[in-house]
């Protein structure tokens, strides 16, 4: 693992040598890509400060500014007196616009996905409400099961603009992907979280037991110009997930 770490921060240091990137973001790109490639797996240990900054030849602030960045990402998280570990859980942050796809690769899960509908239809009242669309207006339905590799995590049900995303076979693991190639991804969204208890059909699908925890969540996404691209009702297993938002008070 150590040599992995130091293959990937000379890796990051060829790479970004002409931008002059300081050493604590080459570091955290080089343990975010050993996480990528399976070097670090979820619950598995980081050599300690004093010896990642022995190793790779830096400074014990610099080391421990690099983890920081990574934990306020949730793709580590620290012990007090037993150190510093790679997230066994997905903590997703309420602050940044992330994907199902971009959260799972970030940790160095293999995302996919079940579908259970691929359509194009007349937009709902529903709908046309979320989505500032006119009645009769086309939109592209998706219904899913997302896995992290063989392990199901979230029901999903999005809608979408149809003259956003022409085809719904465009969208094969990740819809932010299939908004790249077009229109672009969304650079702004509004969340409601509620704590649920699954049903019959949703545990079953999750493999989990009737009445388990989960989290409901509604997403309204919007692209730069102030569309909304995306309309998204995503049920997650409350086993496997934290959600985590950064706080500030308005008084000094």
């Amino acid at each position: 693992m150590q040599n992995t770490l130091l293959k990937e921060y000379r890796q990051q240091g060829r790479a970004n040598s002409t931008t002059r990137s300081l050493a604590y973001e080459r570091l955290r790109r080089a343990i975010q890509k050993s996480i990528e490639a399976g070097a670090l797996e979820p619950g598995h240990s980081l050599p300690s400060e004093r010896d990642l900054a022995k190793l790779l030849s830096l400074s014990r602030v610099t080391v421990r500014k690099a983890i920081a960045g990574l934990v306020d990402e949730g793709v580590l998280t620290q012990r007090h007196g037993a150190g510093t570990f790679v997230a066994a859980r997905i903590v997703k942050s309420f602050s940044k616009l992330t994907s199902f796809t971009d959260d799972l690769r970030a940790r160095g899960l293999k995302p996919r996905s079940v579908f259970f509908e691929k359509s194009i239809g007349e937009v709902t009242p529903d709908e046309a409400m979320a989505l500032n669309l006119s009645p009769g207006a086309k939109v592209i339905r998706l219904h899913r099961l997302r896995y992290a590799g063989d392990e199901p995590l979230a029901i999903e049900r999005t809608t979408i603009p149809q003259d956003l995303v022409a085809d719904p076979d465009m969208v094969e693991d990740s819809l932010y992907e299939a908004l790249d190639k077009t229109h672009g991804r969304p650079t702004r969204a509004l969340q409601r979280l509620r704590a649920i208890a699954f049903d019959a059909d949703q545990a079953k699908l999750l493999g989990l037991p009737l009445g388990s925890p989960g989290l409901f969540i509604e997403r309204r996404a919007f692209l730069a110009s102030g569309r909304v691209v995306e309309f998204t009702r995503s049920f997650y297993r409350g086993d496997a997930y934290d959600f985590v938002a950064e706080l500030q008070s308005d008084t000094d």
